[in-house]
């Protein structure tokens, strides 16, 4: 197992690495003062130049990990809007963010890890970041195409290009209109359904809902594909309707609450991951009752079911416009990126898919930079873009 990390050689003070440290455990710290962090603890280390008077290493460490994990879970530290800025709230939170793997690459000689005999890279990018796009399909099989600089206006639906919105009105009891909304590789998209329900969807995902409900009738939706995180609009400001969402063999009932659920075609794993209140997962083994901060694992092929808790900040961290790997192994980060960057990977040597890594990135980043801190853990040598491909070598 090894780490996501930074590398740098520029020269340092000792004064000024214990000043930036303080700054940052006091939370005070800037964006630019954690990269001048970053390059100051890197270059210690390659000096062997640390001193007591900065402290224990290992409880700076986890200091830091400590603060960065309460950012997280502070309810002020938000990205405001979601997908629209990649900024929190305040500064030291857009700098931990960045900069969570601190854990820095070490070899088992507890050595730092050089690139000197790293085999040359060759990069061909047309690689883009992720952004806000889908395409709305109405009732009629009408496509509109949302992105970025369009709007988009019609009968009770509002789309600036980053959202969509759809106006509240009572649908006459004989017939629901079913709308989808479809994210490709490559995107994201927010929705705000006509009862106030808020939902976040995934690269590559597919949402059906209604353009509008029946009040007093149960609100269902189905997320066909994919991820998407629900704020559900509570039963008790629709006459008690109760709000389920299906996802491929599984329903989820929900009793008012936050939670995500992830479920890709070419996964045979749906988790629902509880942030607040209560839902039940039900499938043809049966009903299990969630509760917040805890995961239910349903297998599409057996039909088992496995609750355990998680830590939910990690689970929904892509919401909040970022990457989160615990423990991971390098095929299912692949996995995760190729579809944000919509990209192909191919590894020229299968064991690098089971090499595990642990970081939380940016979703802003360029595809490279990732790359670039993959490779400078020493466990591949060289990375090949060519177009769309990402080709892995040791």
């Amino acid at each position: 197992m090894t780490n996501l990390d930074l590398m740098s050689n520029d020269y340092i003070d000792k004064k000024d690495f214990q000043t930036l440290i303080e700054k940052y455990l006091d939370g005070k710290i800037d964006l630019e003062e954690v990269k001048l962090l970053v390059n100051y603890y890197e270059s210690f280390q390659k000096n062997h130049d640390w001193v007591e008077a900065l402290g224990s290493e290992n409880t700076i460490k986890q200091k830091m990990l400590i603060n960065i994990l309460e950012a997280l879970q502070e309810d002020d530290v938000k990205v405001i809007p979601l997908y629209k800025r990649n900024i929190f709230k305040y500064g030291v939170a857009a700098s931990l963010i960045l900069f969570i793997a601190f854990n820095f690459v070490f070899n088992k000689n507890n050595k730092l890890i050089t690139n000197s005999e790293s085999q040359p890279t060759i990069v061909n990018n047309n690689i883009k970041i992720g952004t806000d796009k889908a395409t709305l399909t109405l009732e009629d099989g009408t496509n509109v195409i949302l992105e970025k600089g369009q709007n988009y206006t019609a009968n009770n639906i509002e789309s600036n290009g980053e959202d969509i919105i759809y106006k509240s009105t009572n649908a006459p009891k004989s017939k629901i209109a079913y709308n989808y909304l479809t994210i490709p590789r490559g995107g994201q998209y927010h929705i705000v359904l006509a009862d106030g329900t808020e939902v976040w969807l995934n690269s590559e995902s597919k949402l059906k809902y209604p353009a509008s409900f029946v009040d007093g009738k149960t609100r269902r939706v189905e997320l066909v594909y994919g991820e998407a995180y629900f704020d559900v609009s509570p039963s008790t400001n629709h006459n008690g309707s109760k709000f389920k969402v299906l996802s491929g063999i599984q329903e989820v009932e929900v009793l008012g609450t936050e939670f995500n659920i992830k479920a890709y075609k070419d996964e045979n794993l749906i988790y629902t991951t509880l942030v607040e209140g209560k839902v039940s997962v039900d499938n043809t083994n049966g009903t299990e009752l969630l509760k917040p901060n805890e995961q239910s694992v349903l297998n599409k092929e057996n039909k088992d079911i496995l609750i355990t808790e998680v830590d939910v900040q990690s689970e929904v961290a892509w919401k909040k416009g970022l990457f989160s790997f615990k423990n991971k192994s390098l095929k299912d980060i692949m996995k995760v990126l190729s579809r944000w960057y919509d990209v192909d990977v191919v590894f020229v040597d299968k064991t690098l898919e089971d090499v595990q890594f642990k970081g939380v990135l940016s979703k802003n980043q360029n595809i490279e930079e990732i790359l670039i801190l993959i490779k400078n853990t020493n466990f591949i040598n060289a990375y090949e873009i060519n177009n769309n491909t990402i080709t892995i070598r040791h």
